[in-house]
C-alpha cells in the first residue's frame, strides 16, 4: 500500500477531475494506492471538491488545516498522517507527471531503494528570470549546506523508514526538498518533464520565493553568518588603503575631501545594516522555535474506507 500526499490550495475547478486522473492510472498498473489530500487553507471551493472525492472514492482521506499555514506546513501534516509502507509526494495541479509513479514504486519494491526522487529535464514554461532566479538559489544552497538539490522537485517516493526518519526531525520551519535529501538513505533519480498545469495559475509570488529561500538557507547553514567575518575584513582593509592614502596626501599639503567621508560613512553604514539583517534572520528563527507552535491546526478530517 502506497500514499499518495497532495497539498492542495484554491484547486477546487480541478482537484477532483486531477484525483480521479490518477487513481485510474493507480488502478491499471495494478498499484494498492490511496489518497491523502491536505486543504491548506482554500479560500475556493477546494474543500467541497475533497469532500466529493472522499464520498465518491473509497481511498481518499482529507484533512483541513484551519487556516492557510503554506506548502510546507500542509506537507507536514500530510506526511505525519500517512501510515502507509511509502508515500508519494506530488503537486495537486499534475505538473509531475503521475505516469512516473508506477515507476518509483518499481524502483523501490524490485531494487530497495528507499528514496526515490523526481529530478526536472527542465524547468518547463517558466519566465526566464524565474529560471535564473531558481539556478542563483540552488548554487548558493549547494554553497552554503553542502546539499545538492539542482533540478530536484517535491516529486519522490519514501519509504516507511525514511518518513519515520524524516519525522524524528523537529524543526518548526521547515523545507521538504532539503530535509529529505539531508536524511540520506538509499536513493535515486527519476528524470520527469514538468507537465502543463491541469489548469489556475502558480500560487508562487516573488515574495513567498524570496522567504522560501532565505529560510531554506538559514535553516541549513550558518555560512551567512560568516559574511559579517568578510565585511569586517573588508573595512579593515579599506581603512588600511584610507588611513595611507590620508597619510601620502597629509604630507603632500593636501586634506581628503567630504566625498571621502560620505563614502566612507555611507560604505560603514550599509556594512551594519547587512550584518544587523543577517543576524536578524538567525535571532527570528530560534524565536520561532523556541515558541514551540505546531506547525498546523487541524479543523477538520474525514478518513477513507481502508481505515
Amino acid at each position: 500500500m502506497i500514499t499518495i500526499v497532495m497539498p492542495v490550495y484554491n484547486e477546487g475547478p480541478y482537484i477532483y477531475d486531477n484525483v480521479c486522473t490518477v487513481d485510474r492510472l493507480m488502478k491499471e498498473n495494478n498499484i494498492d494506492a490511496r489518497f491523502l489530500l491536505v486543504d491548506d487553507g482554500s479560500k475556493d471551493n477546494s474543500w467541497e471538491s475533497l469532500c466529493r472525492l472522499n464520498a465518491d472514492l473509497n481511498n481518499v482521506e482529507i484533512l483541513r488545516l484551519s487556516r492557510n499555514f503554506g506548502k510546507e506546513a500542509a506537507l507536514c501534516a500530510a506526511l505525519e498522517n500517512a501510515d502507509d509502507d511509502a508515500v508519494v509526494v506530488m503537486d495537486a495541479d499534475l505538473q509531475h507527471p503521475p505516469e512516473c509513479i508506477p515507476e518509483m514504486v518499481r524502483l523501490w519494491k524490485e531494487e530497495g531503494y528507499d528514496v526515490v526522487e523526481g529530478v526536472k529535464t527542465s524547468r518547463g514554461k517558466e519566465s526566464l528570470a524565474n529560471k535564473l532566479s531558481a539556478k542563483m538559489f540552488y548554487r548558493a544552497f549547494r554553497k552554503t549546506t553542502g546539499l545538492e538539490l539542482d533540478a530536484a522537485s517535491d516529486f519522490k517516493l519514501m519509504n516507511r523508514a525514511a518518513l519515520n526518519a524524516w519525522k524524528k526531525l523537529p524543526e518548526r520551519n521547515t523545507f521538504f526538498r532539503g530535509l529529505s535529501a539531508w536524511v540520506g538513505f538509499k536513493r535515486c533519480q527519476l528524470p520527469f518533464e514538468v507537465a502543463p498545469r491541469a489548469g489556475g495559475e502558480t500560487k508562487w509570488t516573488f515574495g513567498k520565493l524570496i522567504k522560501l529561500a532565505t529560510d531554506s538557507i538559514t535553516a541549513y547553514s550558518n555560512a551567512p553568518l560568516h559574511v559579517i567575518l568578510w565585511l569586517g575584513v573588508l573595512m579593515g582593509a579599506a581603512a588600511v588603503v584610507l588611513a595611507i592614502e590620508t597619510l601620502v596626501q597629509y604630507f603632500m599639503g593636501a586634506a581628503p575631501g567630504f566625498s571621502t567621508v560620505i563614502l566612507l560613512q555611507l560604505f560603514i553604514g550599509a556594512c551594519i545594516m547587512i550584518s544587523l539583517s543577517i543576524l536578524g534572520l538567525y535571532v527570528a528563527r530560534i524565536y520561532d522555535e523556541v515558541k514551540g507552535r505546531p506547525r498546523y491546526l487541524i479543523c477538520d478530517r474525514r478518513e477513507d474506507d481502508k481505515h
